[in-house]
């Protein structure tokens, strides 16, 4: 993949320095990867994008990739990561960003959009779609009570514990496991087995993606480690005790939902029905919901099909 010249800088923000990579002029796109990725999961649409006509900025989130990464797991929090995103944009001198986030960076675009929907012109989000805050139980006690020890939220929560069952493998089997997931189920393991043991390596690649790639992601994590990433999901209840506030809010902004149909839970979990039906669509009225033949990381599966999503989305908004 030939990106091409893009800009790598590091910006200070809410306190922390965040890395980010820029290409072309125009109104500013900000793409928001998930987990386990950095800015690199977006090199398909950074050069797509910006060739027509739009500023691209791609930030390695805090504690992924080459940006800061504070040590503990309460400085994770949705209200942390939407702080570091409106300090790009005052950086950038944006009143106003059109933002993609794909897995944990959708959930920083719901967020962002719920806190400041001023400063959001509007959200693409993909694979993760917005679930209204359950008032009368925290998301972990939730999570471990319905489906166990072995979902792989529930492993990620003791510090320590998914690091040292990854560091069983090499970083390039750590990251095939992971991005390369054809699983549609939920990701559970069976009693006394780690996630990362469960998870499959398969023996082929599939088309969207080669092993130099792989390798690229397995170089960045060997330097910054997981532990970063993994303290989203230890900020999981901290998040939910201070998002009381919005409890019942909707997003009000322009949105449009890209999902793969054998994405993990997508139809056992009832994501499907789910996106598709009213509840859904009251919680984000302005709302447009695609589904595309693929799996999680839809957004390199199908990257071409996604940058042209994202482009219709971004130009039909501009225009009104």
């Amino acid at each position: 993949m030939d990106l091409g010249e893009v800009n790598h800088q590091r910006i200070k923000t809410n306190g922390i320095w965040l890395h980010v990579v820029e290409k072309g002029s125009g109104p500013l796109v900000l793409l928001l990867h998930g987990f386990p990725e950095f800015w690199y999961s977006w090199r398909h649409q950074i050069t797509f994008l910006a060739s027509h006509g739009y500023h691209v900025v791609a930030p390695d989130l805090r504690g992924c990739g080459d940006s800061d990464s504070p040590l503990s797991p309460s400085s994770y929090t949705v209200l942390h990561l939407a702080g570091d995103l409106v300090g790009l944009l005052d950086y950038f001198g944006e009143q106003q960003a059109f933002v993609a986030g794909h897995d944990w960076g959708a959930v920083l675009g719901w967020h962002l959009s719920l806190f400041r929907p001023d400063r959001v012109r509007g959200l693409i989000a993909m694979s993760t779609p917005y679930y209204p805050r359950d008032p009368a139980a925290k998301p972990i006690e939730s999570f471990t009570g319905k489906f166990g020890d072995g979902l792989y939220i529930s492993q990620f929560q003791e510090p320590g514990r998914a690091e040292r069952a990854f560091a069983r493998y090499d970083y390039l089997t750590v990251m095939k496991k992971f991005l390369l997931i054809n699983k549609t189920d939920l990701l559970i393991a069976p009693g006394g087995m780690e996630i990362i043991d469960h998870l499959q390596t398969p023996a082929v690649l599939p088309p969207w993606i080669t092993e130099e790639e792989l390798q690229v992601y397995a170089d960045k994590f060997e330097e910054s480690g997981f532990t970063g990433p993994l303290n989203y999901y230890r900020a999981m209840d901290l998040k939910w005790e201070l998002c009381a506030p919005w409890q019942g809010a909707k997003v009000t902004v322009p949105t449009k939902c890209i999902f793969g149909d054998k994405d993990v839970g997508f139809d056992s979990y009832g994501t499907r029905e789910y996106v598709q039906g009213d509840t859904f669509k009251g919680l984000v009225p302005d709302l447009e919901v695609v589904i595309l033949d693929g799996h999680h990381f839809i957004n390199e599966e199908r990257a071409h099909e996604v940058s042209q999503e994202i482009l219709t989305f971004l130009q039909k908004l501009s225009v009104e």
